[in-house]
């Protein structure tokens, strides 16, 4: 991938990079008809896809999340994608102990002891990724920046695209590149829905019928905060105990949070108006979905 890259840019080709961990539905196919959009038809699209085990903790759904390559490789090219990375483990995180399983590689990420398999550098953002997702999910950043920051420097891309549904984690992307100048455009793209208005996500397909039916709320959470704020201010913590009511319409769905936070620094606010970003994290079994929205 790398000796490709390098000759590509040595060519004058741009390269436009979308990072995936695959299961690919439509909201990835838009983000790779923006990366295409942005390096032209004589550009090239990499579509990378690498289920990433630091970013998960050993509690999390590593070994369940859905994998399907012949699939993706199917829309990718019916999408005209020009390259599709599937690199592996041993590739990405090398010089792993062979007797251990993703698992494994998942509870030592998360704990900090990927030492002793011969890995043990990562890219850390201090600030952003503090809040909301890395407050409930510490080190899952960690992984992300890392994995990131290695397909930055395999790709060599000119733009990479990330989706608005993962906010934060684009925020941070943007940081990271800007401040260890990877010579890199960040692109976020809008949040492709489904007709019903729930963001589209690979996690999805872990949600049996009533827990679709209901996972909706998250969407009208994100409205009935919009509708609050329309005509006048309310204090954030207010607005949080009134959406936390009423996400009780939906009984199997579980508040994990809700946070109203500025867009540059992702620090929390007291008192929401319009303009102000807002995310929350909700359980429907053991299935977490994110959305956010711009109020």
């Amino acid at each position: 991938m790398q000796r490709l890259a390098q000759k590509l840019r040595r060519a004058g080709t741009r390269i436009g990079l979308v990072p995936t961990m695959g299961y690919l539905h439509a909201g990835h196919l838009s983000l790779a008809r923006e990366a295409r959009r942005r390096v032209g038809k004589s550009g090239v699209v990499v579509v990378s896809i690498y289920v990433n085990p630091t970013q998960f903790a050993p509690t999390e759904d590593l070994d369940k999340y859905p994998r399907d390559l012949q699939r993706d490789l199917r829309m990718c090219r019916a999408e005209g994608v020009d390259v599709v990375f599937t690199p592996s483990d041993a590739e990405m995180y090398p010089a792993r102990a062979k007797t251990q399983g993703q698992r494994g590689l998942a509870a030592r990420a998360a704990s900090g002891h990927l030492r002793s398999t011969g890995f043990s550098t990562y890219v850390v953002e201090e600030n952003l990724g503090r809040v909301m997702e890395g407050a409930a999910r510490p080190a899952h950043f960690r992984g992300v920046t890392t994995v990131v920051a290695k397909l930055f420097n395999l790709v060599l891309p000119d733009v990479s695209v990330f989706g608005q549904k993962d906010f934060q984690q684009a925020a941070i992307i943007q940081r990271m590149a800007l401040d260890l100048n990877f010579p890199v455009h960040i692109i976020v793209a809008p949040t492709h829905r489904e007709k019903d208005g729930l963001a589209m996500s690979s996690r999805n397909k872990y949600l049996d019928a009533e827990q679709r039916a209901q996972a909706v709320i998250l969407f009208h959470a994100l409205r009935a905060a919009q509708a609050a704020v329309a005509k006048k201010p309310v204090p954030a913590a207010r607005l949080k105990k009134d959406l936390k009511e009423f996400m009780t319409a939906a009984p199997l769905a579980r508040l994990d949070y809700v946070e109203f936070f500025d867009p540059a620094t992702l620090q929390p606010i007291s008192m929401v108006t319009r303009g102000t970003n807002m995310a929350l994290a909700v359980f429907l079994g053991k299935t977490r979905l994110i959305d956010n929205v711009r109020l």
